[in-house]
């Protein structure tokens, strides 16, 4: 691993935690595997969190010329408060599934604008989650939601430590081989 890191902004810690927070929360109750906690209890720490905080630190961001951050965080920001604010109303399975499609090609975007390798992982794994978490609206099948919970848990746990690995000092790349060095076959 990459011993030579840097703390990175203030602004991209803090929104890689509340988003670590955010899907943390989010993707455990997906899972169910706390006993009573669904996914309907992460409504308040998304709207918060995720919506207000994550938008509120993607602004700060764009201020401090940080595209792709910024951008990120500003626009899962306002996604985040739409799906607290549309809890509980009567909304069809499809209608759900769309807007976790329209969710997903968000967080594609993000993965794809490059930047830091966690940061990439993180709206990577976070993709998955919400394209299984659409198409399990889509047809109905609760092991898909769960599936996709655990995409989003293991996604807010790559965004906790991203956060906490730039604040500690810890590393945060994977190590790159130079080219031409490979296993080599004896014989």
């Amino acid at each position: 691993m990459d011993n030579d890191v840097t703390a990175g902004s203030t602004t991209a810690v803090a929104g890689r935690l509340a988003l670590g927070v955010t899907l943390l929360a989010f993707g455990l109750g997906y899972t169910r595997v706390i006993h009573g906690v669904t996914a309907d209890d992460a409504v308040t720490v998304a709207h918060y969190v995720g919506g207000v905080a994550l938008f509120a630190v993607g602004l700060l961001a764009l201020r401090e010329r940080d595209t792709a951050d910024g951008t990120a965080f500003a626009a899962l920001g306002a996604l985040w408060f739409t799906w607290a604010m549309s809890a509980g109303n009567q909304i069809s399975g499809n209608g759900t599934g769309l807007f976790l499609v329209l969710f997903a090609l968000v967080a594609l975007t993000s993965a794809l604008a490059g930047g830091e390798q966690l940061a990439q992982a993180t709206y990577g794994l976070f993709f998955v989650s919400l394209v299984l978490l659409a198409v399990a609206r889509f047809a109905g099948n609760d092991t898909l939601s769960k599936a996709g919970g655990w995409f989003a848990a293991v996604a807010g746990a790559v965004a906790w430590y991203a956060a906490t690995a730039a604040l500690a000092h810890w590393p945060t790349a994977l190590p790159r081989r130079a080219a031409g060095r490979g296993v080599t076959a004896t014989g």
